[in-house]
């Protein structure tokens, strides 16, 4: 098994994320509100844009009318900066529109401030 130090907790406040490096593989960190830890591919399924560059945000809920936004879960959604695909981080980057697609991820521990990924 393979394992790294990423970054420190530190570095990332809940609702950042930032790119770091597993080997030569660009990856995503990311912290959510909750202060949980997440690990990506850096990388869009779509057309390979560096999500680092998009945003992490919410979600509109299924109840809002065309011209109406009600969100929820935010904090917890990865944009991609390109074409606004949208990514959950708490269900293993799953894309909101297509469940079944989903963000190449890897397993995360914490280990004296030291934020570690690994396969």
């Amino acid at each position: 098994m393979k394992e790294q130090i990423v970054c420190k907790t530190s570095d990332l406040e809940p609702g950042q994320m930032k790119a770091s490096l597993f080997g030569k593989q660009s990856v995503v960190i990311c912290r959510t509100l909750d202060g949980e830890f997440y690990a990506f591919l850096n990388q869009c399924t779509h057309q390979g844009a560096p999500l680092d560059k998009g945003m992490i945000c919410g979600a509109t809920t299924e109840e809002s009318q065309p011209g109406e936004y009600h969100y929820c879960r935010k904090g917890e959604i990865i944009r991609c900066p390109w074409h606004g695909r949208e990514f959950d981080i708490k269900n293993e980057g799953r894309m909101l529109a297509n469940p079944n697609k989903k963000l190449p991820n890897y397993n995360v521990k914490i280990e004296n401030d030291h934020v570690i990924i690994y396969k």
